[in-house]
């Protein structure tokens, strides 16, 4: 890609900014900003990149995929108009995507990713669409201090946002609507059994997840914050996920959410019953607090219907020593407060409810 110098570069971003938007801000003294066109190559602005450089991405569609491995490396469009989508790239069959070293070939938009010994800092994704993946339109690995901030995730085969073995993450002000299973899926790992993993205070706040399987699934994680976001017309708003493994899931505070009739019905899986009106469901965690939320016209038959539910996990292993306080919660069915999980210590306070099940816990 043909070199200009920063001041040129700042200038015609500033430009574009001016014409399309806000301006994107300026890169930190000494740092380059790479500007990359509809129809250039983000991956070779990327790789040209030095730690701190900014890609700035302008309007349109870019029919590829990138992968970011390059510490404090800021990729950024000018907001929803600016389009990552597939390219002509043969992608693995599903059974093959997990195994896959490239980006597009496991069926990824984006893809942020350290290696097993080291995890890529201070990586950010702002201000873009990712849409049509057979995956996941952002996919990040191995990361310590990711910041993902006015993505929208579209219409992707499994997840529209995920993050696997990465700890201090930020995801704030996202879009994740119609993707194939969770618009935002938070995990150790899915491909070995392992304990739960302490993520060092990872945020999720002020996010949009809508029309997918599952608004937010947390699966085997400790120690992060879920607050001030909408979920809502999902199969379910948020699944926390934990087994046999130690330490168990949990150890995690959610707040100040909107879960609103998360009633599409989803069909079973070979993981997960068939789903349809879950709010907040808990499944093997210990330790959560479900505070200050409004939980509201969740509605369905299957077994984890309802407001908030405690249930067992997939291999039978108890909700322990979760608090739910204070929540408001309105019309969900079969009851506002469920707890199936016959754990121990899980105490329901303050809630402004109806019903429940067993009675007793409003």
């Amino acid at each position: 890609m043909k070199k200009y110098p920063l001041t040129y570069l700042v200038c015609t971003a500033a430009l574009l900014g001016a014409g399309l938007g806000a301006a994107p801000p300026a890169a930190h003294p000494g740092h380059r900003v790479h500007l990359v066109f509809p129809g250039q190559s983000i991956q070779k602005a990327v790789d040209a990149a030095a730690p701190g450089d900014t890609v700035q991405l302008t309007v349109g569609t870019y029919r590829q995929s990138v992968k970011i491995t390059t510490p404090g490396l800021t990729l950024r469009g000018v907001g929803r108009d600016t389009v990552i989508s597939p390219g002509d790239t043969k992608v693995a069959p599903a059974a093959d995507r997990a195994a896959a070293t490239g980006c597009a070939e496991g069926g990824n938009g984006i893809c942020v990713v350290g290696s097993k010994d080291r995890d890529v800092r201070g990586v950010t994704v702002a201000d873009l669409t990712v849409t049509g993946f057979t995956s996941t339109g952002l996919f990040s690995m191995a990361t310590d201090g990711l910041t993902v901030r006015k993505v929208t995730a579209v219409r992707n085969g499994v997840w529209g946002i995920a993050q696997e073995r990465s700890v201090r993450a930020e995801f704030r002000h996202n879009t994740a609507r119609n993707n194939g299973d969770a618009g935002l899926f938070l995990a150790n790992t899915i491909r070995s059994e392992a304990g739960a993993q302490d993520t060092r205070g990872t945020v999720v706040a002020h996010n949009r997840l809508q029309g997918n399987r599952i608004g937010l699934t947390v699966r085997r994680l400790r120690n992060l914050t879920v607050e001030d976001n909408l979920l809502a017309g999902n199969c379910a708003g948020m699944f926390v996920v934990g087994d046999e493994n130690k330490p168990k899931a949990g150890a995690l505070t959610v707040r100040g959410n909107r879960v609103d009739r998360n009633n599409k019905s989803c069909p079973k899986t070979a993981r997960l019953n068939a789903i349809q009106g879950s709010g907040i469901v808990l499944t093997g965690a210990e330790d959560t607090l479900v505070t200050r939320n409004l939980i509201t016209g969740n509605a369905g038959t299957s077994p984890m219907s309802g407001g908030v539910v405690l249930f067992k996990s997939f291999v039978g292993v108890t909700s322990d020593r979760n608090r739910v306080t204070d929540n408001v919660l309105k019309d969900n069915s079969p009851a506002d407060l469920v707890d199936v999980a016959t754990g121990k210590d899980n105490t329901f306070r303050g809630n402004d409810c109806r019903a429940s099940r067993p009675a007793g816990l409003c």
